[in-house]
């Protein structure tokens, strides 16, 4: 059968380049992806850097075992009448899965060879990107290990034959004469593996998001920022319901073009899918996890504004001054919490506060009662609330340490571990910045006041240094969904490419038949662009509807916390995926139905299948 494979590939090569191609790129993303996350662990020191690679390299795996997939059952589907006459002349079910299995591992080769080499490049783009938003030291350099050659072959066949294992099951199961009639089971779209595909993933993102408010800020984050992928997948396994039924409802226009462009549509429910799912889930992560981290951190914002009760923060210590009533100098220390003993002992890193604890109640309305040999646990969260730890602080060990109070959790985070005065050595504190929060004495001159402050350091009203406090927050987060969704998203739209080239490839018959019924060549790319937008059109709103399951979570989870439901809609970076998608669709089917259309009709429909 390997034989026949590699014949199967030779014949119709046309339909695998768009395969290839995925595996190729989804070898090179988790090559680059596994070996930067390996070079950050041991060379940088930043924290930031091994939690993004790690969640670059899990989302590379998704969409790439996604995209593969989606591209598999795509080409195979398109393949049905030859495997049809497979079976006909005698093939069995068992003989067309090794068949389609065999192809795979060739592709799969194919793919590890094209995708090792290219994942240099692509881990030389990730390099700089992340050189350039500062997650790594410049002289951060991703390191090539040769065992990555097993991990890449390995992976580029896994995730062939795990893309194809689908496919070849369900070509395998259909009779040839209903699969060379195009009716019965062959023309049923909708599986029952894709019924419980799509009704079990809805289940998994219905499941976080009524989760989500009971996991506190830090799981309602982390639950509100994956429920995309469950819930892109299942509008994906109902995509060959929802896109053609929403894809007609774009207005085509009236006349002879807009009527064969809605009807292809209505009839070709797969190829209209399959264009269409990369795009559903470039939306709904894109989307919906930027979406998700603005929403959260304008939650955050506005959870300090109204428990900060401060008129002015000063980047420096500041003294007992005129016209102050309550200053609350915080300084922040990097420490070591060392919880356990013996095997069970383990050491976490943490950023300490040293505080008033008189002062911080009344700026911060938080009554912490720390007193003397004390700690108390910060909105955090690494730190027990019981029992005691051990405090490690640059050049000075604290010792054990009775945990005496906690501070509620806040939707902006804040330090794990909040100490009194007097508990750390000078030398320490001396070496550390601290903010000061100013509140005013009654009936003082703001403008006064302020410019006395300004001596200990740059001075800032409360909502100046929120708001500045936002925009730094907000640049982190999009600069890590810049590295973490960057790549994916142009992957996702390759993905798109791929099935457009894929379905034009088998339509030079179909455009053909149009031609000699009386339509000129551009009468018949037109009808395929309106057919392109149409699907995209439906793509954009169920990815929409998929990335709101994140929306969902977020509302839930900012309530819960804040006692107020946030959520900030990135509407412009909508626009411009929505503007990229359309465009990237509109090129790839006026390219593919130019090509597909330029031999004469007449001889494409007297040529031999």
């Amino acid at each position: 059968m390997l034989g026949m494979s590699r014949a199967g590939l030779a014949e119709r090569w046309t339909l695998f380049v768009g395969a290839l191609l995925s595996v190729a790129l989804g070898v090179a993303l988790v090559q680059s992806s596994l070996l930067l996350l390996i070079s950050a662990a041991q060379q940088s020191s930043d924290d930031a850097a091994v939690p993004m690679l790690g969640i670059v390299l899990g989302g590379a795996v998704f969409l790439a075992g996604f995209v593969i997939s989606s591209t598999f059952a795509f080409t195979v589907d398109q393949r049905r009448r030859d495997l049809a006459l497979l079976r006909l002349v005698g093939g069995s079910r068992r003989q067309v899965r090794r068949l389609l299995l065999g192809e795979a591992v060739l592709l799969g080769l194919g793919g590890a060879a094209i995708g090792v080499p290219a994942g240099l490049g692509v881990m030389a783009v990730q390099t700089w990107l992340m050189r350039r938003f500062e997650f790594v030291p410049p002289a951060f350099t991703g390191e090539w290990r040769m065992w990555i050659l097993g991990v890449s072959v390995g992976t580029g066949v896994a995730l062939a034959v795990a893309g194809v294992l689908v496919a070849a099951r369900r070509a395998a199961r259909v009779r040839p004469l209903e699969a060379l009639r195009e009716s019965g089971p062959a023309a049923r779209v909708m599986t029952a593996g894709r019924w419980v595909a799509g009704l079990f993933f809805f289940g998994g993102a219905l499941a976080l998001v009524i989760v989500a408010p009971h996991g506190g800020p830090a799981g309602g984050q982390a639950m509100a920022m994956n429920v995309a992928m469950p819930a892109a997948v299942a509008v994906v396994a109902f995509g060959p319901l929802l896109v053609p039924v929403l894809a007609r409802l774009v207005p085509f226009g009236g006349g002879v073009l807009g009527s064969l462009a809605r009807a292809n549509v209505r009839d070709a429910r797969r190829r209209s899918a399959s264009v269409a799912a990369p795009l559903i889930v470039l939306i709904a992560l894109v989307v919906g996890n930027t979406g998700a981290g603005e929403s959260f951190t304008a939650s955050g914002v506005d959870e300090m504004a109204r428990s900060t009760h401060a008129d002015f923060v000063v980047e420096g210590t500041v003294p007992a001054r005129p016209g102050v009533a309550t200053v609350s100098a915080e300084t922040s220390l990097d420490a070591q919490v060392v919880t356990g003993s013996g095997e069970d002992q383990e050491t976490t890193d943490v950023t300490a506060l040293v505080i008033d604890p008189r002062a911080y109640a009344v700026v911060h309305g938080t009554s912490v009662d720390v007193h003397g040999q004390a700690v108390a646990r910060g909105p955090g969260g690494e730190v027990s609330t019981s029992g005691s730890v051990r405090v490690r602080l640059p050049g000075a060990d604290l010792g054990e340490l009775p945990v005496v109070a906690s501070v509620p959790e806040m939707m902006s985070g804040g330090a794990s571990l909040l100490l009194p005065p007097g508990l750390v050595p000078a030398a320490a504190l001396a070496q550390a910045p601290t903010r000061s929060f100013v509140a005013l004495a009654p009936g003082a001159d703001a403008s006064a006041v302020r410019a006395d402050l300004a001596r200990y350091g740059p001075v800032f009203t409360a909502g100046d240094w929120l708001r500045a406090d936002a925009e730094q927050r907000n640049s982190t987060n999009d600069k890590v969904m810049l590295v973490v969704l960057g790549l994916g998203g142009l992957y996702a739209l390759i993905g798109v490419i791929n099935s457009i080239v894929i379905g034009a490839a088998t339509r030079r018959r179909e455009f053909a038949e149009a031609r000699v019924t009386g339509l000129t060549r551009g009468q018949v790319v037109r009808s395929a662009l309106l057919e392109a937008y149409a699907v995209t059109g439906a793509a954009l709103l169920l990815g929409t509807v998929a990335a709101s399951a994140a929306f969902f979570a977020v509302l839930a989870t900012t309530s819960a916390v804040t006692g107020s439901a946030t959520l900030k809609l990135p509407w412009p970076l909508f626009a411009a995926v929505a503007a990229v998608a359309l465009t990237v669709t509109g090129v790839t089917s006026l390219i593919t139905s130019l090509s597909a259309t330029r031999r004469p009709p007449v001889t494409l429909l007297a040529a031999r299948e």
